[in-house]
């Protein structure tokens, strides 16, 4: 075998070890799943008193191979690819004696199938081992058994968290919800494994309630599920989630029982649209990922200037993922927010108290600025002010190290005009993230006319160290996001201007499948950061007009800013706006809203600001939430000609 080898210890445990030949991640091609179901009826013939499954990677499965998908070319084929898998799991759940899935990392989708298809699941207690099934966002479902087998498991509630949304969880809550055995750290991991499968431990068995909702409470299980998808996402933009809840409630989850059914078979969504534009975003995703690839930077320290919300979100995201981080503002006052938030996003991602104390540990409030002079990497998140961005970096730059990378988070000035107080301008590369930083995927990757390549590479894979999205994008006023959103944002402004309700602007645009309308991403952003940004596009020469709208002049004269302020476009109340009801829109609104957005993303494509048209459209789905089911502004253009 090429995949897959075993062995039979001297208790009669054979261990059963996954290493897909050639790669560094086990993810399952067709001759993997064929070459498990031989190994398994081997197995089977040499009656063993258990069976273990594990990894020869750094993780357990990452789930099936998306580039079989790619090679599917009818909905026939995809069936026949999804029964081979069905087949597979069925078999290893049929074996007659004890089965153990031993879980280190990710194990997604077919691997979480795989680990379900066994009695008990094992998991070793570290942040990397993740549980998820990541098909919705691929518009199909888990279709080998796990959405059969995972409510029977842990329950309905818990396994729609899971399935609906692509969630992942980690070991010790997949413990609470009984979706692992034992969760147990490296030192005992193996003896762990050993001893469960050994002792056969009867299985653990559901509440009563949840046992109800298996059974007479179903329909109502349905019925609550669909109400909370229905908020998040149209059946006809994402159709997978409604089809998940219809093929359990009708078939129990079983494929092969739905086949016919155009509301849940696979068929059905492998013919839709979506399907083919979320796998599109796959790839680009892992083209993205790629572009972090180019050097090997692993700074031990990064220095941020700037204890603002962007500056203080960028220091906290280093010091979660393991980095020394030294925070710099003017007073210990300016500082105190920023490490104050920095604990609430930790207690909310780690969920362990010594990983907060950690984190914490590694985020060192720094006055003085003293971390500059031993920083690996200085991160400039100040007010975008040209002058005070050059004084900055002239002082950094006498005080850094001569090797260590100076950036700037810049949002709307070009690179060139702050590298200009610099004696040595290739030094100097911007690395833009977006608010909410902790949230927010892409990350833009600047390169002036004079940044040295290496240290563009070096940027990129810092991105990734954080698990963002590189974007490499040439100096330009606003780069590729902001260069976009502000036409689009401008626009909106003036048909507010034109008398047109803010709430019909935005549940129009939502209703094209953006996650948030333009009124309330610019509250959200900041009406005083969109007017500014709005200037200084213009003044580069980039599309808009000189002349804001005059709503946005009037609510920043007012110092109604949005959301930080509590009143902008709307009003806020506790982090949500409050809107009144929509009034109806027809397509001409929806066409004249989009149209700047599309405008100004051919014209970054034209004028050669991102690589490629594929790159503009993966910058543009994960920087601003462009409406995913339909693959990316410039796709979107494509297809509607």
């Amino acid at each position: 075998m090429k995949h897959w080898r075993w062995e039979k210890d001297s208790q009669g445990l054979v261990w059963l070890t996954f290493d897909k030949a050639g790669e560094s991640t086990n993810t399952f091609s067709r001759d993997a799943i064929e070459e498990l179901s031989g190994a398994l009826d081997a197995i089977a013939a040499e009656r063993p008193k258990g069976l273990v499954i594990r990894s020869a990677k750094d993780n357990f499965i990452a789930g099936a191979d998306v580039n079989e998908f790619v090679k599917l070319k009818t909905a026939d084929e995809a069936f026949e690819f999804n029964r081979k898998g069905w087949d597979a799991t069925q078999k290893l759940r049929d074996l007659p004696f004890p089965t153990t899935a031993m879980v280190n990392g990710f194990c997604m989708g077919g691997g979480l199938e795989l680990a379900l298809g066994c009695r008990y699941r094992v998991a070793l207690d570290d942040p990397k081992t993740r549980f998820a099934f990541p098909e919705v966002m691929l518009g199909i479902w888990p279709s080998w058994h796990g959405l059969m087998w995972l409510p029977k498991l842990v329950g309905p509630a818990a396994a729609f968290d899971m399935l609906l949304t692509g969630k992942s969880v980690d070991a010790r809550k997949a413990k609470r919800i009984g979706l692992v055995t034992e969760a147990v750290p490296l030192r005992i991991f193996e003896n762990t494994v050993r001893m469960v499968t050994l002792a056969a431990p009867a299985p653990r068995r559901l509440p009563l309630l949840q046992r109800l909702m298996l059974g007479p409470l179903r329909g109502l299980v349905v019925s609550q599920a669909r109400k909370q998808v229905a908020k998040r996402a149209r059946p006809e933009h994402y159709p997978a989630p409604y089809a998940i809840l219809h093929a359990w409630r009708k078939y129990d989850g079983d494929p092969i029982a739905c086949k016919d059914d155009p509301a849940c078979s696979l068929k059905a969504l492998f013919e839709h649209p979506t399907t083919a534009n979320l796998i599109r975003l796959f790839f680009l995703q892992d083209r993205l990922k790629s572009l972090g690839k180019g050097a090997e930077f692993n700074p031990g320290h990064v220095h941020v200037i700037g204890a603002g919300v962007m500056g203080g979100d960028i220091a906290a995201v280093c010091a979660m993922r393991g980095i020394k981080v030294t925070l710099q503002d003017t007073s210990p006052e300016r500082l105190a927010p920023a490490v104050k938030r920095a604990a609430k996003l930790f207690e909310r991602r780690l969920r362990d108290r010594r990983r907060v104390r950690d984190a914490l540990d590694r985020l060192i409030p720094d006055v003085s600025g003293a971390g500059v002079a031993h920083a690996d990497l200085v991160i400039e998140a100040i007010f975008e002010n040209l002058a005070a961005k050059r004084e900055l970096f002239e002082r950094v730059e006498a005080t850094a190290r001569p090797d260590a990378v100076l950036a700037t988070n810049t949002s709307s000035l070009k690179l060139a005009d702050i590298a200009a107080a610099l004696k040595d301008p290739a030094r100097l590369v911007g690395i833009h993230f977006f608010n909410p930083v902790p949230q927010m995927m892409l990350v833009e990757i600047i390169s002036g006319e004079r940044t040295a390549p290496e240290l563009a590479a070096k940027a990129a894979a810092f991105a990734r160290l954080l698990d963002k999205l590189p974007l490499p994008v040439k100096d330009s006023p606003g780069f590729l996001v902001n260069r976009v959103l502000g036409p689009y944002l401008q626009n909106a402004f003036r048909m507010l201007d034109e008398g047109i309700q803010p709430e019909a602007i935005d549940a129009t645009m939502e209703a094209f499948g953006m996650p948030m309308g333009p009124m309330e991403l610019a509250d959200t952003v900041g009406l005083d950061i969109c007017l500014a940004a709005g200037k200084e596009l213009a003044r580069k020469g980039a599309s808009g007009e000189p002349d804001a709208p005059r709503a946005l002049l009037n609510k920043v004269a007012l110092g109604h800013l949005g959301r930080k302020s509590g009143q902008g476009i709307y009003r806020w109340e506790r982090g949500k706006p409050v809107k009144a009801a929509a009034a109806r829109t027809d397509g001409n609104l929806t066409e004249a809203l989009i149209e700047p957005y599309l405008t100004e993303a051919s014209a970054v494509h034209a004028q050669g600001i991102v690589a490629d048209a594929d790159l503009i459209d993966a910058g543009l789905v994960f920087g601003t939430g462009f409406a995913p089911f339909r693959g990316g502004p410039l796709h979107y253009l494509a297809s509607r000609k």
